[in-house]
């Protein structure tokens, strides 16, 4: 069972990412904000594979019900896609 007051990007809790609420261009902005504080806080990371572990498995427990209808799909693909951006960001800094 997923944890809805879990933090799944940054300080972004599930139940807003997979709830009504906030609407998706809000989200998108809140989403934005958020990964402008991680990638800054990656330049300081003593173990960004960690940070890596972590954030994959933060959005497994997003991805695991990605076909449940009464989830706001459109938030999802947004958090997937912030969640890439900031993943492929951790890869750069962790190198070959």
């Amino acid at each position: 069972m997923l944890d809805l007051d879990s933090e799944v990007f940054g300080r972004i809790t599930a139940k807003e990412i997979i709830g009504a609420s906030p609407p998706a261009p809000e989200t998108r902005d809140i989403l934005e904000k958020e990964l402008s504080i991680l990638l800054g806080e990656l330049d300081s990371a003593a173990d960004p594979g960690c940070l890596l572990e972590q954030q994959r498995g933060r959005a497994a427990r997003i991805n695991n019900r990605p076909g449940a209808m009464a989830l706001a799909q459109d938030k999802i693909r947004l958090f997937n896609e912030y969640h890439e951006r900031y993943v492929e960001k951790i890869r750069q800094r962790i190198g070959p």
